[in-house]
C-alpha cells in the first residue's frame, strides 16, 4: 500500500484528507514543517500532501529543505486559487503537481491516484534498468564491472544482518566506503557510524582510543573518556587496517567481540555494547595467522563475511563512470573547471596502472579541474605520471603493430626519459645524470643527439 504523508495544520483538512484516502492508502500527519523533516527522516513515504501556507514556516520552507538535503520525495501542493504564483515557485523548487483550494473530493482522489500510479511505474522501469544494465551506484561506491556488481549485492545480502564483515583490498580502493555502505543498508543505518584507522594511532594509545578510560586511571586521565566502542554502539564500528593491532590489543578485542562488553582502562566494571564490526585490511590475514603476527581465533571472529575490493587495474572499464562521478560532484561542490574529458584524456586514464586506485584518480582529477583552462580537461592537465605512462604505452602500441621499429621506438622512449628528468631537476645536467645513473658527459651526448636544450 502507497504512503501518504499529509502536512496541514488545520485538524479538519487532516481528518477530511485522512477520511479520503483511508484504504487506499497509509496516511500519516504531520501539523508542520518541522514534524514533516523529522517524519521524512524516519521513513520516506511515497508521496507528500503538502500545505504551502501555515503559520510559522511554509510549505515553500520544506521544499527548499528538501532540495537542500537532497532528497527526491514527490510533493504535491496544496494552495489557494489566488496564489498560483506560489504554485508556480513549489514547482520551481521540484513539487511534481498542485492542486488549488477549494478542490474536489473526488478530483483529489483521482488526482493522486494516478500520481501514485504513475511514480511506482517510473519505479518499476527504473529497477528493471538496472537488472538489464547493471546497478552503476551503491551508496556512494561506484562501479559497473562484474566484480563491482557481486560486490553490491554481497553487500545488499549481509546488510541486514549482524554477520561481522571484513573488507580486503589494496590502499585507496575504497575500504571504508564498503563499510559505510553495509551499515547505512542495514538496520543500525539510523545509529553512529564511528571509523578509526588502527594504523595511525600508536601501541600506546589503541586501547585507550578503543575501550576509553576512567577518571584518574593513568596521570593525565582527568575526566572519563568514551572509547569507540561505547560511541558506536547501536551502530557500526569500522576497524580500518585491524592488521596492524599489536598481539595485545588484539586478545582485548577477541574478547570484547566474544563478549560484547568493553571495560574502559582503570575500571573493572563491564560495560554492554551493542555493536555492528566491519573490519578491513590491505595485509594478507592470512598469512599473518600462519607467520604468528595475527591470532588465529581473531581472524576467525571477524572474517565471518569477506568482501574482497578488487585494484582499480582490474576493472578500468569503471574508470570512465568513476571520472564522470568525480567530476560531477567537484562542480556540485563548486569546484570550477570543465564538467567532461576529452578522448585522448579518457584513454590516457583507462591504461593508467592506478597504484594509488581509486584514491588516486580522485586526487588526479583535482588536479586537473584546478590546471584545466579549456571546455574539458586535455591529456595535458593531467599528472605527470598519468602523462608520461600514456606516452609509454603509445610508444609500445606503435611498436607492436609494427608502426614504429625497436630502433625508433628506444629512441623515443631515451628521449622522453632525459625530458622527465630534465623537467624534474629543473634542468640541472648533473642532478639528471645522476638520476639517470649516467655520467654528466653521457647525459649531454645524448641530449645532443635528441637536440635537447638547442
Amino acid at each position: 500500500m502507497p504512503r501518504l504523508l499529509i502536512v496541514d495544520d488545520e485538524p479538519g483538512v487532516q481528518e477530511s484528507l485522512r477520511m479520503l484516502f483511508k484504504g487506499s492508502c497509509e496516511v500519516s500527519i504531520a501539523d508542520g514543517v518541522d514534524a514533516a523533516l523529522e517524519m521524512l527522516d524516519r521513513a520516506p513515504p511515497d508521496l507528500v500532501l503538502l500545505d504551502l501556507v501555515m503559520p510559522g514556516r511554509s510549505g515553500l520552507d520544506l521544499l527548499r529543505e528538501t532540495s537542500t538535503r537532497g532528497r527526491s520525495v514527490p510533493v504535491m501542493v496544496v494552495t489557494a486559487t489566488s496564489a498560483i504564483a506560489t504554485a508556480v515557485e513549489a514547482m520551481r523548487l521540484g513539487a511534481v503537481d498542485y492542486v488549488t483550494k477549494p478542490f474536489e473530493i473526488d478530483a483529489l482522489r483521482m488526482k493522486v491516484g494516478r500520481l501514485l500510479q504513475h511514480l511506482a511505474l517510473a519505479d518499476e522501469v527504473a529497477r528493471l534498468r538496472d537488472q538489464m544494465q547493471g546497478r552503476a551506484r551503491l551508496g556512494r561506491l561506484v562501479g559497473q564491472s562484474p566484480r563491482m556488481q557481486e560486490i553490491f549485492r554481497t553487500i545488499e545480502r549481509v546488510a541486514p544482518s549482524r554477520a561481522t564483515v571484513l573488507v580486503l583490498g589494496e590502499s585507496g580502493t575504497g575500504k571504508e566506503l564498503v563499510a559505510r555502505a553495509v551499515h547505512d543498508l542495514g538496520p543500525r543505518g539510523n545509529g553512529p557510524f564511528v571509523a578509526i584507522n588502527c594504523a595511525a594511532i600508536p601501541d600506546t594509545l589503541i586501547e585507550n582510543e578503543l575501550f576509553g578510560h576512567e577518571r584518574g586511571a593513568y596521570t593525565d586521565a582527568r575526566e572519563r573518556k568514551i572509547g569507540r566502542f561505547e560511541a558506536a554502539n547501536e551502530g557500526t564500528l569500522f576497524l580500518d587496517e585491524i592488521g596492524e593491532l599489536s598481539p595485545a590489543v588484539q586478545a582485548k578485542l577477541l574478547r570484547v567481540l566474544q563478549e560484547r562488553t568493553v571495560q574502559r582502562i582503570g575500571s573493572n566494571e563491564p560495560i554492554p555494547i551493542d555493536v555492528r564490526v566491519v573490519a578491513a585490511t590491505n595485509r594478507n590475514l592470512e598469512r599473518d595467522v600462519a607467520a604468528g603476527r595475527f591470532r588465529e581465533d581473531l581472524f576467525y571472529r571477524v572474517n565471518v563475511v569477506p568482501i574482497s575490493m578488487p585494484p582499480l587495474r582490474e576493472r578500468r572499464e569503471d574508470v570512465a563512470l568513476l571520472a564522470e562521478h568525480y567530476l560531477a560532484r567537484a562542480r556540485a561542490q563548486g569546484a570550477r573547471g570543465p564538467g567532461r574529458l576529452t578522448a585522448t584524456a579518457l584513454a590516457a586514464l583507462e591504461r593508467y596502472a592506478w597504484p594509488g586506485n581509486v584514491r588516486e584518480l580522485e586526487n588526479a582529477l583535482e588536479r586537473a579541474l584546478a590546471f584545466a583552462t579549456g571546455d574539458a580537461i586535455e591529456l595535458d592537465d593531467l599528472p605527470e605520471g598519468v602523462v608520461r605512462a600514456d606516452q609509454t604505452e603509445r610508444l609500445r602500441g606503435q611498436l607492436n603493430v609494427g608502426r614504429l621499429t625497436l630502433a625508433e621506438a628506444l629512441s623515443r622512449f631515451e628521449l622522453l626519459l632525459l625530458r622527465e628528468a630534465l623537467e624534474r631537476t629543473g634542468g640541472n645536467q648533473t642532478r639528471a645524470a645522476e638520476q639517470l645513473g649516467l655520467t654528466r658527459r653521457l647525459l649531454k651526448l645524448k641530449m645532443d643527439r635528441h637536440r635537447l636544450g638547442h
